[in-house]
């Protein structure tokens, strides 16, 4: 079955990679990425939204341990300055436009939705770019046009850190998503900006009161890439049933996260993890959003995901899994790839 994913984080794992040729890495493969082209192919995967996150430093599994307690509430980390996350940023656009030179024309950046409809019939893989926080972008907006030029055409206010336009959760459990101020008048700016340039806006990681700001602000159906539910989870990352009613009634969508500190009642992060936790916030999201309006965002390579999933090769397992668990192959096929691809040709138009 293809598979259309709302979130991964390869392109930072290639940056911070000590090989020597990471384009290589990629196209040929190699055992520390959970997505690169040999996965691609074995997987059946059509493409997805391809992340850019500027780390305020390199990342280790230190992050992840710390989450192995009955409670935790991370301090916010620092914020990056906007030239750092600027050149950042350029620095990981040009790994992904190496990538899709090597590739021969197999892998394309699509700028419309109807791209990905054109590529999946010439077995072409798609990809979305899009950055997981806004630093990049300067209190004038002049960055942005330049980002606009190369591609981008997605944008996560945050991650869970502060910026010149939002607040983003930390990474605390239990906690609601409650924390903090809302936009600020810049992020509010930016959103009219978005909505007029067809930008589409990721609500994954930003605070509750900068989710009703955008929810309030923006004319396009709200989307979340890489979210759970709260009443599933009580992690400060997931959205609550109220924020799920709001984007369902925007006509929106919402990509279940595989990072496992998201989907276990405990809030931890151990591959160790059924399946079924994802089949939980799946059921319960679907009485909210209906079966159109929920999709996948995996957090590959930017979380640890469950054993029986590993890495994108992994997702054969996901899928006979819900087929034993009695869903129709019309519902599987939703969940892995026609919500997305319908929703961007739908929405993603300029």
């Amino acid at each position: 079955m293809k598979y259309f994913d709302g979130h991964n984080d390869v392109l930072l794992k290639l940056f911070y990679s000590k090989t020597s040729n990471i384009i290589n890495d990629f196209i040929s493969g190699n055992n520390y990425c959970q997505i690169d082209y040999p996965k691609i192919k074995k997987s059946n995967f059509s493409g997805g939204y391809f992340a850019i996150f500027v780390a305020d430093s390199e990342p280790d599994e230190s992050f992840f341990s710390r989450m192995n307690t009955s409670s935790y509430d991370f301090a916010l980390p620092p914020t990056i300055a906007q030239d750092i996350a600027l050149s950042n940023t350029e620095s990981m656009i040009k790994i992904l436009n190496e990538i899709i030179l090597q590739s021969n024309g197999s892998i394309v950046l699509c700028k419309k939705g109807s791209d990905i409809v054109t590529n999946i019939k010439e077995k072409k893989i798609s990809i979305i770019l899009h950055i997981e926080g806004a630093e990049a972008i300067d209190d004038k907006f002049k960055s942005l046009d330049k980002l606009y030029s190369l591609g981008l055409r997605s944008i996560g206010l945050v991650w869970s850190r502060k910026n010149i336009f939002a607040t983003g959760v930390p990474f605390s459990y239990p906690s609601s998503p409650d924390r903090g101020d809302g936009l600020t008048s810049l992020g509010k700016e930016l959103i009219k900006i978005c909505d007029y340039k067809n930008i589409l806006i990721d609500l994954s990681h930003l605070n509750e009161k900068g989710f009703w700001d955008v929810a309030n602000i923006s004319s396009q159906p709200l989307i979340a890439t890489h979210s759970n539910s709260h009443f599933i989870t009580n992690h400060s990352r997931n959205l609550t049933n109220e924020q799920l009613i709001t984007i369902k009634k925007s006509q929106g969508i919402v990509g279940i996260n595989f990072a496992t500190a998201f989907l276990r009642n405990d809030g931890q992060m151990k591959t160790d993890t059924d399946l079924q936790f994802i089949m939980d916030h799946f059921e319960h999201m679907l009485k909210y959003l209906g079966d159109d309006g929920i999709a996948i965002g995996s957090d590959f390579d930017g979380a640890l995901v469950p054993d029986d999933i590993k890495d994108l090769t992994g997702m054969i397992n996901l899928e006979n899994f819900m087929k034993q668990k009695g869903y129709t192959n019309k519902l599987i096929e939703k969940f892995f790839y026609k919500n997305w691809v319908n929703f961007l040709e739908k929405n993603l138009i300029n």
